[in-house]
């Protein structure tokens, strides 16, 4: 599909409160009567916000990491969204809140259902403060929400979304994963960071491209790269491309089933189609069957040209687009 218009980075919410302790005076705080009315609304032991303050993502993200002091950090998905991550929403797969995931190591933090604590150890260097609160570094709430989740695809999706961040490279989480031997869960990350790299924009196009890899069993594609023809303008940018095969795949969202949308994408998948590339498409609702789109891909392929180098019409060598695209994923 077309260069995606999802932003990968959020921008702060302006309307956050930090969270304050009693004050007999009432002046930084509130009284011990007024936190018992209203007007205030508790938020940890000891710690409040005056009622009016918002009940979203982030400012849940500031309440638990203002407990933080002088050891400890917010990690893994809430690590990740307040640094700009947008795609870690703070909900499960049913909606619901999930508590803020804290590490201490082995000091203690008074329980509380609106967080998750876990005691592995921190170094002194995968802690920063940041807005405000200390957060796990980048790396660390990477290795630590591939670790939550305990599943490889979804590790994948989670590495993959914090590169498109750009938060890290994937040079960077397999650096780091390669100094963790003797921890936890260091299997499924070592899995998800050999995996990751992949060069995805949403969490749908990493599933796409695993089952593409996966259960049809092909090579490694390239993802979102641009193809140009022959005098060096743009063809389009594509989710998956099989360079050998000259195979490509499109991951389509809700919002492409839209008139106009759709107007642009089938004209967009005939551009291609002129160009002699074969093309697939998967939505949404066909990622729960994935042998059907595996065998949706191993059909596309065996479909496609094959053609050499010398008799295709379109190209990737683009100097400045491939240099981006490289410098992208820390190739």
């Amino acid at each position: 599909m077309e260069r995606h218009q999802w932003d990968p980075r959020t921008e702060r919410p302006g309307d956050l409160v930090a969270p304050v302790r009693l004050d007999r005076t009432g002046a930084s705080g509130p009284t011990t009567h007024q936190a018992a009315g209203r007007q205030w609304r508790q938020t940890s032991s000891g710690m409040y916000v005056p009622a009016s303050a918002p009940d979203h993502v982030d400012q849940r993200i500031l309440e638990q990491g203002s407990r933080i002091r002088s050891y400890g950090a917010v990690t893994a998905w809430a690590g990740l969204r307040w640094r700009g991550a947008s795609f870690f929403d703070g909900t499960a797969s049913g909606g619901e809140m999930l508590p803020i995931p804290l590490v201490t190591g082995p000091h203690e933090l008074r329980p509380d259902r609106r967080v998750v604590i876990t005691k592995t150890q921190l170094a002194p260097t995968e802690r920063e403060l940041v807005d405000g609160i200390w957060v796990a570094t980048a790396d660390r709430s990477v290795f630590d929400e591939v670790i939550r989740h305990g599943e490889r695809r979804q590790g994948i999706v989670d590495v993959e979304m914090a590169i498109a961040a750009g938060l890290l490279t994937v040079s960077d989480f397999r650096s780091y994963v390669d100094g963790r031997n003797a921890w936890t869960g260091v299997g499924l990350a070592r899995a998800a960071a050999g995996a990751a790299g992949l060069g995805c924009r949403s969490p749908q196009e990493v599933r796409m491209v695993l089952v593409w890899m996966w259960d049809a069993d092909l090579p490694r594609p390239l993802c979102n790269v641009p193809l140009f023809d022959r005098d060096e303008r743009l063809i389009a940018i594509v989710d998956l491309l099989d360079v050998e095969a000259g195979c490509v795949g499109e991951y389509q969202g809700a919002d492409h089933k839209e008139g106009e949308r759709h107007r642009r994408d089938v004209a967009r998948e005939q551009k291609l189609r002129d160009h002699r590339l074969e093309c697939f498409e998967v939505v949404g609702g066909d990622m729960q069957d994935r042998e059907l789109v595996a065998k949706r891909m191993v059909a596309a392929r065996e479909r496609s040209r094959f053609e050499p180098p010398s008799r295709r019409t379109w190209t990737l060598r683009h100097p400045a687009w491939w240099a981006e695209w490289a410098a992208e994923r820390g190739l």
